[in-house]
């Protein structure tokens, strides 16, 4: 029986040399992660000159990216901003009919003649696991609230029966509210432990999209070239225009068939009411995927994006075996297609929760957890290399061998630089002993750092600026001197990037070295207010 590679999740599913090479391939990120730190930890000790210069050209390197991230930053907002004011529902109406080309791998290219925005139809799948009511009904109400016809929007409440009573009981209540208000309103179950499935997001949404399609799509005779499949966690709310934004642009560009369209994710649903730390990493993930968006190749699938529905059955739906399905759907279609498959920035928002939950303490807890799931994503890193190995002959090598590059670094990136910066930049001082203090260089050192990381604070600062443009309006309720507190909770970054981005980044990559995969961990959503 021939392996199918590209549904490989992790080397206990391979045999003989094939585990052999994926195991390795799994232990090289975290490796690259703690050789780095290890070597400048111990030359601190035999080397600290060599450290020290070492660090003063890292924070050089440091100003300058913060510099040139500062100027991305910059960009992405006023093309968001302006997004924002576009009236895409009349740019859809002024598009002349268009003829869509899908070309498959094998095989005669099918040409869609004439197609109109109003051809098109959404799907849009909801995986939820057991979330509250009123969680899920804001999503699903937005979408009640946007402008596009609802009459050509299939909704799915994808519900695990793992979920128990409460979430069934949820979700019969959504389809008493909403079973009519769109051409489509189902609720498809998730049986529990069915086999070779890892409980999570993935294996749900995969169901529920074959039973769609068995269900709807196929008896209706729906043409495949013609549907959007979007898939949004249970707490997303889309702006009013967000489905004419979408449509208008797989209508205009070109390989539509061959893109995945990716929103920004706005963490707003609950932002005036989580804690400062969870607002300041919920934006923290927002700006860097603001900027992922202008660096067009270092672009992936995050969370809530869309598809065609097309590529989306071609290669068998989602990996029901992942924790990071959401950016392993483009890294299946990017290895599926040969390379001649990206990711189609929006530059429009979609709204989410931040990490929240009763307590301060908790919400600390769950948002560790959060990112450490998040950093998780280095799964894909072995898969893109495994899979570029095994297909070395008919991929486009150089493409494959930079978005390889591209993943190590930054994945090397998210573990290390913030420690390198924070703690191991001071290490020469206390382990170079009377053989480094007593040279010029550990007089300059502590002021040539500072020197740098306060020019360097004009990326904090205008993350302070940016996050309070983009705002929403202050609920009649809140206290008017919180609105000074989401200025000042920037002061705690440092400390943020590396107790809820370096070290949970480290310990998944840590995880992975050692073969101790992680399974699927739910955030506790939570709102109050």
């Amino acid at each position: 029986m021939t392996t199918d590679y590209l549904k490989i999740g992790r080397a206990s599913e391979l045999t003989g040399r094939d585990h052999a090479l994926y195991r390795f391939l799994e232990i090289l990120p975290g490796l690259l992660s703690w050789s780095t730190l290890l070597v400048l930890i111990i030359l601190s000790y035999f080397q600290p000159v060599w450290v020290a210069m070492f660090v003063i050209a890292f924070d050089v390197y440091w100003l300058l990216l913060v510099i040139y991230l500062a100027i991305i930053l910059i960009s992405a907002y006023r093309q968001i901003t302006h997004n924002l004011r576009v009236d895409w529902r009349a740019q859809c109406l002024a598009l002349p009919p268009v003829d869509l080309v899908y070309t498959p791998l094998e095989g005669e290219p099918v040409v869609s003649v004439g197609v109109k925005w109003s051809d098109l139809y959404h799907l849009v799948i909801f995986p939820c696991y057991n979330e509250g009511y009123n969680i899920i009904q804001p999503s699903i109400e937005a979408l009640i609230k946007s402008s596009f016809p609802r009459d050509k929007m299939i909704v799915i409440l994808a519900i695990e029966e793992r979920g128990g009573p409460a979430i069934q009981a949820v979700a019969e209540r959504l389809r008493q509210e909403y079973e009519n208000s769109f051409f489509q309103f189902r609720v498809i179950v998730h049986p529990d432990n069915l086999v070779g499935e890892l409980k999570g997001k993935g294996a749900n949404q995969a169901w529920a999209a074959r039973k769609a399609k068995e269900e709807i799509i196929d008896p209706l005779g729906l043409d495949y070239n013609l549907i959007l499949a979007s898939v949004f966690d249970s707490d997303t709310v889309i702006y009013e225009n967000y489905f004419y934004c979408l449509s208008h642009k797989f209508l205009t560009i070109k390989k539509p068939y061959r893109h995945s369209y990716q929103p920004i994710p706005m963490y707003h649903n609950n932002i005036w009411q989580a804690p400062f730390f969870a607002r300041v990493a919920a934006y923290s993930n927002t700006f860097w995927q603001m900027m992922q968006q202008i660096r067009q190749e270092k672009l992936a699938t995050y969370s809530s994006h869309s598809m065609p529905w097309r590529a989306l059955v071609e290669i068998g739906f989602w990996s029901t075996k992942m924790v990071s399905e959401d950016s392993r759907i483009f890294w299946h279609c990017f290895c599926y297609y040969r390379g001649d498959y990206e990711v189609e920035p929006l530059y429009y928002p979609v709204s989410m929760d931040v990490c929240m939950d009763e307590t301060a303490w908790q919400t600390a807890r769950n948002l560790y957890k959060q990112q450490r799931r998040w950093g998780w994503g280095v799964e894909n890193v072995p898969y893109l290399m495994f899979n570029t190995i095994k297909s070395w002959r008919v991929i486009p090598r150089k493409l494959f061998l930079d978005k390889i590059f591209i993943q190590l670094y930054g994945f090397h990136s998210w573990a290390t630089n913030a420690i390198i910066i924070g703690c191991i930049g001071w290490l020469p001082l206390f382990l170079g002993s009377d053989r480094f203090n007593q040279t010029v260089l550990s007089n300059n050192l502590p002021n040539v750092t500072r020197i740098l990381m306060t020019i360097a604070m004009v990326g904090m600062v205008l993350s302070a600026i940016i996050s309070s443009l983009l705002l929403p309006p202050r609920p009649v309720k809140t206290p008017w001197w919180r609105r000074l507190g989401m200025i000042a909770q920037w002061i705690f970054l440092p400390v943020t990037i590396v107790v809820f981005g370096a070290i949970p980044g480290l310990e998944a990559q840590t995880r992975l070295m050692l073969g101790k995969y992680m399974g699927f961990w739910v955030t506790p959503k939570a709102r109050s207010g």
